[in-house]
């Protein structure tokens, strides 16, 4: 099989479920990972339809996913006195299971640690391809050179800067932030609203989750403290319990911040590197992130090895197939239905969740959205024969 060894940069989920596939098919495969350990915890993530399950299922790993579920709680949305307005169902957040991030992270890794090198606390620092691979050289490590280079790191993605541009270039502001805290304290349950603003207590994707509206802010993504001071800036003044929220940020056990942002590119390969996950269609927020990721890598992988490892063939079909898949996450933003602009807006998207009818509509498109894909058999992935 020609293209046998892979770096693949990026340890959350994306990269190891592509390790995983790859390895399967005879590949070498390395993982780079800027973060010193596999991040724990983290935002719940989900998994909607027939096709996750069956992808989840030819892993072997949809039982121990569900073993480690959260379960997808209702959230009750309230007014600045506590009282309910309205419930947004738990089976529309969390889909048809829902796992901590780093839950999954694990299990990934753990299905693929003996098998394929991890290296933790470096990055890519450059690619430079030539006629038989990439040169790839690292911040901390030697230099090496590999058949194939992925980017599976995320909305801000580093093998995307380097080798298609800079991230103004491909990834869209959406006019939010977000932020997941773990405040250390029981501050009680439920989602409170005012214009622009969004604070959550008790869900099931985080302890705490905050959204707002602003202007985009020049931050390090890896500056706690600055986060800490953000967030109590931007919900100074607010009602319901968000006093005790910001009182409670300074000795915040985990906090992170980060823009609502979609990825809009028009190519996922340029030459022996191609783009996985986020940071070839993220949505933050976007509901679907996961579920794309690892069907990307399903994909990705088979058909490397149908094609025998010939990566413009195999590249050809994965971008086809999943340019059409990934077109939901080019669907609207969660940042004006988590933390609508005007008091009118609060009040509509409150009765958008009192409408039996409406959300109805939302799960059938949600599920049309998730198994919009024929999903083929790859023999060397699966061991077993393709349908004739």
């Amino acid at each position: 099989m020609k293209n046998t060894t892979v770096l693949i940069s990026g340890a959350s989920i994306a990269g190891p479920a592509l390790a995983y596939w790859l390895n399967r098919s005879g590949h070498a495969v390395t993982v780079v990972e800027k973060a010193p350990a596999l991040r724990p915890g983290g935002q719940a993530v989900d998994f909607k339809g027939e096709t996750h399950r069956v992808v989840l299922e030819r892993m072997g790993i949809l039982e121990e996913v569900r073993r480690r579920q959260t379960g997808g709680t209702d959230q009750t949305i309230v007014d600045a006195n506590g009282r309910p307005l309205a419930i947004v169902p738990g089976a529309l957040t969390g889909g048809d299971v829902e796992i901590l991030r780093g839950d999954l992270a694990a299990l990934l890794h753990e299905r693929t640690e003996a098998d394929c090198e991890y290296v933790f606390g470096d990055s890519v620092t450059s690619l430079t391809e030539t006629a038989d691979g990439v040169h790839v050289t690292f911040e901390r490590g030697a230099s090496r050179t590999f058949d194939l280079v992925v980017g599976a790191d995320g909305i801000h993605s580093n093998v995307r800067r380097l080798a298609f541009g800079p991230e103004s270039d491909y990834v869209r502001f959406l006019g939010y932030h977000y932020a997941l805290a773990d405040l250390g304290v029981d501050l009680g349950a439920g989602m409170y609203n005012e214009p622009g603003r969004m604070a959550a207590l008790g869900g099931s994707k985080a302890p705490a989750l905050l959204v707002f509206a602003s202007e985009r802010l020049d931050h390090d993504r890896d500056d706690t403290e600055r986060h800490r001071r953000v967030l109590a800036d931007a919900y100074r003044g607010m009602g319901w319990r968000v006093p005790e929220i910001v009182a409670a940020l300074p000795e915040a056990r985990d906090v992170y911040l980060d823009s609502i942002s979609r990825v809009e590119i028009d190519r996922y390969v340029k030459g022996r590197t191609v783009l996985l996950g986020d940071a070839a269609y993220g949505n933050t927020l976007g509901g679907f992130g996961t579920g794309l990721a690892v069907v990307g890598a399903y994909v990705l992988a088979g058909e490397l090895a149908e094609a025998g490892g010939d990566h413009r063939t195999a590249f050809r079909a994965y971008e086809k197939t999943m340019r059409g898949y990934a077109k939901v996450a080019g669907r609207g933003g969660a940042g004006p239905l988590l933390a609508p602009a005007t008091r009118r807006g609060i009040w509509m998207r409150n009765r958008l969740f009192k409408s039996r009818l409406l959300l109805w509509s939302i799960f059938r498109m949600t599920d049309m959205f998730a198994t919009d894909i024929t999903l083929k058999e790859y023999p060397a992935l699966t061991g077993v024969p393709a349908a004739p």
